[in-house]
């Protein structure tokens, strides 16, 4: 543990994960000190990765593993994180939805490839995601940020703000057939919520529109290269990160004109104490926490023996069947309920990473949606929709190490009960996150802000939620 310097300090953001990074490193080019506090070991949050104990040499990734918002984000754009040993490693194919019945379905990064391989659906998917993909830049500085402020770009936000308030169902019913339906819902079901309510459509048309302009990528030696970069840049800046640093309470905080805070709005309450008003802590007492991940870390020689060719070429897969399958096993998780074919997300790194492969053993990373702080075993349903598009994969598997939502929590305190998108995805919660405000960084308490996913836009490894909280307090800082 590095101690903190207590003078010469404008900043102190208090987490380390991509958006507590950003946050520092956005007020860092502004020419302030920045002192970054990370309770663990080593920075990263979400971004973290760790070193498999049965296949030395083997990376897996904590939490996120493919970054179609971290290649995309308007801000990460600005940053020279190549510089410091960032590079992307793009799949032949970004996402392959199998089906049980059919060819799977398939996205590929080029558009016009996209509508070809899906025949009676082009036309619905050219309609939701052509004007996206080619204004992608448009978009995201229009979307990824507070709800309530003037709009950047008005005509692109005015071509797609409706069809991104619609549920993900509504849109869904509008392909002729199952596969198109079923690429489509995979992606919104990141939303990991219901995917009947409003406002569902807007994950999926942001991560599609990047997925054809910019891909979704995998960073070259794991996710960890990530934070490394950003970290080494900030250093470079001036400022510094000090892990093992676990803050309780706003006095242990050196002193700082500013405070940002990579936390859930939980933490934060605890950590402020009595310092937040009492309609500040009443109102963050109602912040409710959605679904959990269950995480299953695989070891396995040779790769996914998947059915589908296309699958063997794919970045991302999503697993769940059919659409109207995995929205009911959705809204069921959502309900409380842990569904029987749950909705699985699978990464293949090694795809297009080669230098996460040892000795003919790739990593392979998965999560199912289960319930809120849900304590059963998702494993062997994991393992049973691996099988079931590509019989003999348990056959391969030389490893397994699973996180259940507890450990999720353990390890990342914002992951409460498992849940990785940082509050419910309700409609209520995505347009006021966490308040309703042209400035929902800015908390109650005068130079405090919360910078983490808990804040607009959301989840997602792209830094906005740091950037927009730092520039709110630039006003502090500028004064």
């Amino acid at each position: 543990m590095t101690t903190p310097r207590r003078r010469d300090t404008d900043a102190v953001v208090v987490g380390s994960g991509p958006n507590g990074l950003a946050a520092a490193l956005a007020l860092a080019r502004e020419g302030f000190h920045v002192t970054v506090l990370e309770a663990a070991d080593e920075p990263g949050g979400g971004t973290r990765s760790y070193e498999d104990p049965d296949v030395p040499g083997l990376w897996h990734d904590h939490c996120s593993a493919v970054h179609p918002m971290g290649i995309a984000s308007p801000f990460f754009r600005t940053l020279p994180l190549e510089r410091y040993g960032l590079s992307w490693a793009h799949p032949e194919i970004p996402l392959v939805h199998p089906l049980d019945d059919q060819p799977a379905a398939v996205m590929h990064r080029d558009l016009a490839a996209t509508l070809a391989d899906l025949g009676p659906d082009a036309a619905a998917w050219e309609r939701i995601f052509g004007h996206p993909s080619r204004n992608i830049d448009a978009l995201t500085e229009s979307l990824l940020g507070p709800q309530l402020r003037l709009p950047t770009h008005p005509l692109v936000l005015a071509r797609n703000g409706p069809p991104a308030l619609l549920p993900a169902s509504a849109v869904a019913a509008t392909f002729p057939t199952d596969r198109g339906a079923a690429l489509f819902g995979g992606i919104a079901a990141h939303t990991i919520g219901r995917l009947d309510q409003p406002m569902t459509t807007a994950v999926a048309l942001v991560l599609g529109a990047a997925g054809h302009a910019y891909g979704w990528p995998s960073a070259v030696g794991g996710s960890q290269s990530i934070w490394k970069a950003m970290v080494a840049y900030l250093e470079d800046l001036g400022s510094q990160v000090v892990t093992g640093h676990h803050v309780r309470d706003f006095a242990e905080l050196p002193r700082a004109r500013v405070a940002l805070f990579d936390t859930s709005p939980t933490q934060l309450a605890q950590i402020l104490g009595t310092r937040m008003p009492e309609p500040a802590r009443r109102r963050t007492e109602r912040w409710t926490y959605g679904p959990a991940a269950f995480k299953l870390d695989l070891a396995v020689r040779g790769g996914i023996p998947w059915t589908d060719e296309q699958a063997r070429k794919a970045g991302t897969l999503h697993l769940g069947g059919t659409f109207q399958r995995f929205a009911a096993a959705e809204a069921a998780v959502a309900a409380g309920q842990p569904a029987d074919r749950p909705f699985v997300l699978v990464a293949q790194p090694a795809v297009a990473d080669r230098s996460r492969e040892v000795d003919g053993i790739v990593p392979i990373w998965t999560y199912a949606h289960v319930p809120h702080g849900w304590a059963g075993d998702a494993a062997p349903l994991i393992e049973a929709e691996l099988e079931r598009f590509a019989p003999g994969t348990a056959d391969r598997i030389v490893a397994r190490h699973a996180s259940t939502p507890a450990d999720l929590e353990a390890g990342n305190p914002n992951l409460h009960g498992g849940d990785i998108a940082g509050g419910a995805s309700t409609p209520t919660q995505l347009l006021a996150r966490p308040r309703l405000s042209t400035d929902p960084y800015r908390t109650a308490v005068p130079g405090v802000y919360l910078c983490s996913s808990s804040t607009a836009p959301g989840a997602g490894v792209h830094g906005m939620c740091g950037y927009h909280a730092a520039r709110s307090a630039l006003k502090v800082l500028t004064a």
